[in-house]
């Protein structure tokens, strides 16, 4: 298997764009004293009170399992979004060409790139809700936390030449008895645990049994089928050496040992039946890199005397040991390496004010991405097919997928935390709301995150 980081499609959609539905599955209050109607696209933190409408996300609802639903329970809101979903079907933005036929491609037999399609709306909404899982980290629970719009809950993946069935807890528990897996990487990683997480325990309840003091390692366990994730924090996946305060912040440079993978995840390597791996945002830090036990450069140390050394030189040497190591190990697990996750910051970066207010995903073609993300995702690629090669031509048994998300997750600029990291940002008498922090990096739970672990079951179990 060879892929080519080329963002070429197999034809054009169009310019078509439907609106998402304007209410979700379970739920179609409107606002307390509003006779408004759910807009999806009303900007995020556009500082109303669409917050108090029922899609249960207080505090106490968001600790347990349950949920109490408006408008007389499950059936007759479904019946709603229905109705709200078709009234939608009207509000086209384009006339539809001769061709418009390719936007119902028929599905293919055997492989087909999961990867090239595009996102088309959900009447359905999310498979799970804040109220319903209890897993979802405060940061990147965005309902809880006030999110106004509810559109971007809205959309699921669709590859042009094939289907992509929605995530089946039962079945891929069912498949996975008496497994272990392990997802080794940052903060993204840990947030697409969630997701997997939260769609799991839709069938099992899991039990946590271990994590470290900082909740940055962790494990759960699914009684009824023996079966455990992991999350092991590994933001470079070589040895690093970190340091910062009680805050996080960075007291001093990163120190990188890019010719030693971290034992802290190699260690536990061979106790996992599957393995989904990642690089990252980390990586573009100040950092002095080591091999030899000798330092060799640093990445943006403006003050020490120091070759520059670029993070790309960083990127490409870690891949190489991951692959090496993978190939050599005596364990074999089904391993899925998993592309760059891109941020959507516009007007500013992190530390710079910037934002993501977009509440609709980018069509086809109309979003390219970042410079530096495409120099990190042919990165990634090349040492991927090299790895790949060497395998073919060695006769060596390697169980390496790839877990192409980059393009997919760069349409949805909708789906971010943005301000929604902490509760209520804009909430009146907020002395902090003009300089709320925006993350347009991480992504909501429930959100697109969850069409990743879409991915990994079809890819699995298929």
């Amino acid at each position: 298997m060879s892929v080519s980081p080329s963002h070429d499609h197999p034809r054009d959609i169009g310019s078509c764009r439907l609106h998402p539905l304007s209410a979700p599955r379970d739920a179609a209050r409107t606002p307390t004293g509003s006779r408004a109607a759910l807009d999806p696209t009303t900007p995020m933190g556009s500082g109303s009170s669409w917050s108090q409408w029922q899609w249960p996300f207080s505090a106490g609802h968001c600790k347990g399992g349950g949920g109490g639903w408006g408008l007389g329970g499950p059936l007759v809101a479904k019946a709603i979004g229905w109705i709200l979903f078709v009234g939608v079907s009207f509000r086209v933005l384009c006339s539809f060409s001769p061709s418009s036929s390719s936007l119902s491609p028929k599905i293919k037999e055997g492989k087909c790139n999961l990867f090239n399609g595009e996102w088309i709306p959900n009447p359905s909404g999310p498979a799970y809700t804040n109220a319903s899982c209890r897993f979802i980290d405060d940061h990147q629970n965005c309902m809880m936390n006030g999110r106004p719009d509810i559109g971007y809950l809205h959309w699921r993946w669709k590859p042009y030449e094939c289907g992509l069935p929605p995530f089946d807890e039962v079945r891929f528990l069912g498949a996975m008895r008496n497994k272990a897996w392990g997802l080794i990487g940052d903060s993204i990683l840990r947030n697409q645990v969630q997701s997997l997480i939260c769609l799991l325990s839709k069938a099992d309840e899991p039990v946590e049994v271990y994590h470290d003091k900082e909740f940055k390692n962790r494990r759960w366990h699914f009684q009824s089928y023996n079966f455990t994730v992991s999350i092991l924090w590994a933001p470079f996946l070589v040895k690093s050496e970190l340091f910062e305060n009680e805050n996080g912040d960075t007291t001093s440079e990163i120190q990188l040992h890019i010719d030693m993978l971290d034992p802290m995840w190699t260690s536990q390597y061979e106790s996992f039946d599957y393995v989904v791996i990642a690089g990252g945002q980390w990586f573009l830090k100040t950092a002095v890199y080591w091999e030899k036990g000798t330092v060799i450069g640093c990445h943006h140390c403006q003050d020490k005397n120091l070759t520059e050394l670029g993070f790309e030189h960083l990127y490409r040497r870690t891949f190489q040991e991951l692959f090496r190591f993978i190939s050599l190990a005596d364990h074999k697990p089904v391993v899925l390496f998993r592309t760059w996750a891109p941020d959507h910051f516009e007007n500013g970066e992190w530390s710079s004010g910037g934002t993501c207010k977009r509440v609709l995903p980018y069509k086809n073609g109309e979003y390219s991405g970042k410079g530096m993300e495409h120099v990190m995702r042919a990165i990634e690629l090349e040492e991927f097919n090299k790895a790949i090669a060497a395998a073919n031509s060695s006769g060596d048994v390697v169980r390496l997928k790839l877990l192409d998300t980059y393009s997919l997750s760069s349409m949805r600029p909708d789906g971010h935390v943005g301000p929604y990291r902490m509760p209520y940002p804009f909430a009146e008498g907020n002395e902090d709301a003009a300089s709320v922090q925006n993350d347009c990096l991480h992504w909501c739970v429930p959100g697109p995150i969850d069409a990743w672990n879409d991915l990994i079951m079809k890819m699995v179990l298929n």
